[in-house]
């Protein structure tokens, strides 16, 4: 026997015929899902297969949901799912597509009325939650960018391949979404943009608008000064932005303060401005600070910072205001590293775009899943820790008579938390018993 296997284990491994699942948790993501009739509605909005024996659109998509709730980051990895099939059928899927069936629907329907019906399906998913928010709806649209070496990838700003998807966030939830090509940069198109966004928002609510410079454009200004809408977007360091800095007068400079009213190297104050295709003027808000390294070539002792807004609150709690938007970039490390986006299946543009859109869909069922369902301390988790707490738990699943039951082994911690509340709710029980142990 050789020194490495007398330090090995004396562990036996064999086949077992027991119906087990390491994913007995995902049961909640079926739950989920069901209650909000997603699989429905996207059967209903993409209509039926060619045939008798094809899948259903909902067989494509639910499989995704849970592979990209569950961690997995390829369509290979489908048949990690197909391993626990026995299972897994009674927990709602009872067919799984290959890999290669779901790359050939995703094209299909990339090309056709697919992202616009899973967009849809989304958009009614998250309306009650919107319909719950406060008077005043706050909306970060922002791009990111996904690196990509397929054939249909391009050339982005930061100088790699890829995809330059442009997204909107409201608290979290992604309410409307654009897949582009990388070449296609964030102001393109802007306010058409907003305006398709806004037919995903409930009547009645004022909306704030803010955003970096990329949407510095006067449609966008003019379009966000009527009715109940007010904004704050970074100003571009122009011509003419630099010439209204420079004539703010010395006295109307004063110290700015962090948001917790420390001490900063920042000093703050505003001014009137206006673009040349802008309907009305604005207050454009601008912090300067000293430049650590004056050189010959430097022309003035200052670096600024502008924002365009026409908010009433007094400039530092605009500017407090508008720099919460850097939350955006929290939630698409979410969107690409927690639910896979990172990294793209196919290499068609329009098929991405599909399966880009299906995780988005993917993603709010998750965030609705926390702000809903969830008890109050899993809010601001992210679905590396569901997947550690809720998902990936070992499950049994018996047969008394007709009725199936899923035994779940967790602590007692667990029960009395997250599965204990799903119980006590409801949450369970459409279709199959849960009972823990």
């Amino acid at each position: 026997m050789s020194k490495l296997q007398q330090t090995l284990l004396p562990i036996k491994l064999s086949e077992s015929k027991e119906r087990l699942t390491s994913l007995a948790g995902l049961v909640v993501v079926e739950e989920w899902g069901r209650a909000k009739g997603i699989w429905a509605r996207v059967d209903q909005l993409l209509g039926p297969p060619g045939s008798g024996r094809g899948y259903q659109a909902s067989e494509y998509v639910r499989p995704l949901v849970w592979l990209l709730h569950a961690g997995g980051r390829r369509l290979e990895d489908v048949r990690e799912l197909a391993a626990e099939r026995e299972v897994l059928e009674k927990l709602g899927l009872q067919r799984l597509p290959s890999a290669d069936a779901l790359g050939d629907w995703l094209r299909r329907q990339g090309k056709g009325r697919g992202v616009r019906a899973v967009q849809r399906t989304s958009k009614e998913l998250i309306r009650p939650y919107l319909k719950s928010l406060g008077a005043e709806i706050t909306i970060d649209p922002d791009a990111t960018i996904i690196e990509a070496h397929k054939r249909a990838a391009e050339w982005t700003y930061q100088k790699v391949k890829g995809y330059q998807p442009l997204l909107c966030y409201v608290n979290e939830v992604c309410v409307h979404h654009e897949f582009r090509a990388g070449s296609v940069t964030a102001g393109t198109g802007a306010l058409r943009f907003i305006k398709e966004c806004e037919k995903k928002l409930p009547s009645g609510k004022r909306l704030y608008w803010r955003s970096d410079s990329a949407w510095y454009q006067a449609e966008v200004v003019n379009h966000c000064s009527q009715g109940r809408r007010t904004f704050s977007i970074t100003a571009d360091q122009d011509s003419a932005v630099k010439a209204a800095q420079e004539q703010i007068p010395a006295s109307a400079w004063q110290k700015f303060y962090s948001k917790d009213g420390g001490a900063t190297d920042r000093e703050i104050s505003e001014t009137v401005h206006c673009m040349n295709e802008t309907k009305q003027a604005f207050r454009l808000l601008v912090l300067r600070w000293p430049n650590p390294q004056p050189d010959l070539f430097t022309t003035t002792p200052y670096f600024y910072h502008a924002i365009a807004t026409n908010r009433a609150e007094s400039a530092s709690a605009v500017i407090h205001l508008h720099n919460q938007r850097g939350e955006s970039e929290n939630w698409h490390k979410e969107l690409k590293l927690g639910y896979g986006m990172e990294q793209l299946p196919c290499g068609e543009l329009a098929a991405n775009a599909m399966f880009f859109a299906i995780g988005v869909l993917a993603y709010n069922l998750g965030v609705l899943l926390k702000a809903d369902l969830l008890p109050a301390e899993y809010r601001h988790c992210t679905v590396q820790t569901l997947r550690w707490q809720l998902y990936r738990l070992a499950g049994k699943l018996v047969r008394h008579g007709r009725q199936s039951t899923l035994k779940v082994r967790t602590t007692s911690e667990k029960s009395c938390g997250v599965w204990g509340g799903f119980k006590s709710s409801g949450a369970f029980g459409a279709f199959i018993a849960f009972e823990l142990v």
